[in-house]
């Protein structure tokens, strides 16, 4: 049954048309199905492949470099975000209805810091050493807004030294205060408000009170001494006021962040050696994306793959050991993938995994529309050399033909458009051209790249010869490949010439005797890789004992 988890259909490293063709089609059908079904890539897609998909209107495949989840792709927390500017009041009432961690944030989202209960309990329950500090450097304006007051009158420069009085009015009155530079808290006495001014307070806050005597602002003005009427009583008032300091002052700056691409396993690693119970999520910005504990990570789900067009750990997306393989769709040998479950695999006899996803749509009953059995037919004629390679078969016909009528094509003007426009010789580097469609394979105990490119005419490639091979020393000493081998394929000859480099050459000159880089030699009705050139290959390895 379809899932609220988006599925990634891919095919193997050095993608063909056929790779992402099937991917592209089935990722179409799963959706048709009601899954979340994205379709993918390995690689850089090849000319041939970017001449089909535009020809019938579809996009390149997402690039997906591994196969392990990250954690832009896993659930996380929410981040409750406020800015440096907010005063310690206004953050705790939001950690009660909110998060226990906020993120505290700039203009453009950017991470500063966080705040945590832990800050909090530094004012709430810490030294009042720590209290009188913050509030010394605490705008007026901070304490009026925290206190739910009104400010009064407020000098130019205010001098307070952050200690707080609750004056109570006795006999001596204010006699025994030591009042200078301090806030006063005070109630509705006017001899006591003026008391407080003259010993230098510098704040007046004064309780149930309506309003301030003109006597009282007057003499303020004169001592510099700022005036608040309070919106609390004495107790309230008294508590809020220490809670009034921004909270730049207190936030953890020197965090453990993670960006968003890392992969959840990596970020494990490293959360269970530290003791924080969450930890900010940024983008590769430093805005906030969201916050994760060890809840999140061991919770977080597998990343769901199919494969198509291949089978083997070496042709396929990094990480696939650790992601969640729920079927395979081919036309392969069967490699060494394995499973801790079972799974649905299809591999089919044909000469191409578009012909298998084209009829998977009759079998679902869901019809093809025009520009999908286009790419399909394309990708089938691709595969099949035009119906000339020796792994076709009638299914791949059949198939290919039945898509051409829905797509109002003729099949041999369409593949002669493939394998002349599509080739694109003259735009492609030596790379390019080594790259075009390469697979690698472990032949005895060692690696064996085969390339192969689909032309119309053998005559193409003689000059650029000298350039392709300057560039396979150059290629085989890089990748530490043992033996590379390029398969340039005639659709006009029926066959193929050879290109081979690297320090196991002895196995291609064995297996295709008369192999000359200094001539391009036609190897006649050669057309597969699969049925073909790798049997050859591995029975030249296997002759001297796998060695």
């Amino acid at each position: 049954m379809p899932t609220n988890f988006p599925i990634h259909i891919t095919g193997h490293k050095h993608p063909d048309t056929d790779s992402i063709c099937s991917a592209i089609g089935y990722a179409n059908l799963k959706q048709k199905l009601g899954y979340e079904a994205i379709a993918c890539r390995l690689g850089e897609i090849n000319h041939e492949t970017d001449y089909i998909l535009k020809r019938f209107g579809f996009n390149e495949p997402m690039i997906l470099d591994d196969a392990r989840m990250r954690l832009n792709e896993i659930d996380i927390d929410r981040a409750v975000t406020i800015k440096e500017e907010t005063t310690i009041f206004e953050a705790w009432q939001l950690m009660s209805t909110e998060k226990k961690v906020l993120c505290v944030v700039d203009d453009n989202n950017v991470l500063l810091g966080v705040l945590t209960n832990s800050n909090i309990s530094t004012v709430a329950m810490g030294d009042t050493a720590k209290s009188i500090e913050l509030l010394s450097k605490t705008p007026i304006e901070y304490i009026v807004k925290t206190i739910s007051g009104a400010l009064i009158y407020a000098p130019k420069v205010t001098r307070l030294n952050g200690k707080v009085s609750i004056v109570a009015v006795a006999e001596h009155k204010l006699d025994n205060y030591e009042l200078k530079d301090r806030t006063v808290i005070v109630g509705n006495d006017t001899e006591a408000q003026l008391q407080a001014i003259e010993k230098d307070a510098a704040c007046l806050v004064i309780v149930w009170a309506d309003y301030v005597k003109d006597e009282v602002i007057k003499y303020a003005k004169e001592k510099g001494c700022a005036i608040i009427l309070s919106g609390h009583g004495t107790l309230n008032t008294s508590r809020y006021i220490f809670y009034s300091s921004p909270i730049k002052f207190i936030m953890s700056t020197n965090l453990v962040t993670f960006d968003k691409s890392e992969f959840v396993d990596d970020v494990l690693n490293k959360v269970v050696k530290s003791r924080y119970r969450s930890y900010p999520v940024v983008d590769d910005k430093g805005k906030i994306f969201g916050l994760i504990s060890r809840y999140h990570l061991l919770n977080a789900r597998r990343k769901q793959i199919i494969l198509v067009d291949h089978n083997e750990t070496a042709q396929s997306v990094d990480g696939l050991a650790e992601a969640d393989l729920i079927e395979v769709v081919d036309h392969h040998r069967i490699g060494d993938i394995q499973t801790s479950k079972p799974i649905n695999f299809r591999n089919q006899l044909v000469g191409s995994t578009c012909t298998i996803i084209a009829n998977l749509y009759d079998e679902n009953r869901v019809p093809l529309e025009k520009n999908m059995a286009g790419l399909l037919c394309a990708a089938i004629l691709s595969d099949t050399l035009n119906f000339k390679s020796p792994t076709t078969t009638l299914t791949d016909i059949h198939t290919a033909q039945r898509c051409a009528r829905i797509a109002e094509l003729n099949t041999d003007a369409l593949a002669k458009d493939i394998f002349t426009e599509g080739a694109g010789l003259h735009e492609k580097s030596a790379l390019d051209i080594i790259e075009n469609d390469i697979k690698e394979f472990t032949v005895g105990n060692y690696r064996v790249r085969v390339g192969q490119m689909s032309l119309f005419d053998i005559n193409q490639i003689e000059t650029v010869r000298e350039d392709i091979l300057k560039a396979m020393r150059t290629y085989v000493e890089e990748k530490r490949i043992d033996l590379v081998l390029l398969l340039f394929t005639s659709l006009e000859h029926h066959g193929s010439a050879l290109l081979y480099m690297g320090k196991e050459k002895w196995i291609a000159e064995e297996a295709f005797p008369g192999i000359d880089n200094h001539k391009l030699s036609l190897f006649p009705d050669l057309l597969s890789r699969k049925k073909q050139v790798m049997p050859k290959l591995s029975s030249v390895v296997e002759g001297r004992g796998g060695l």
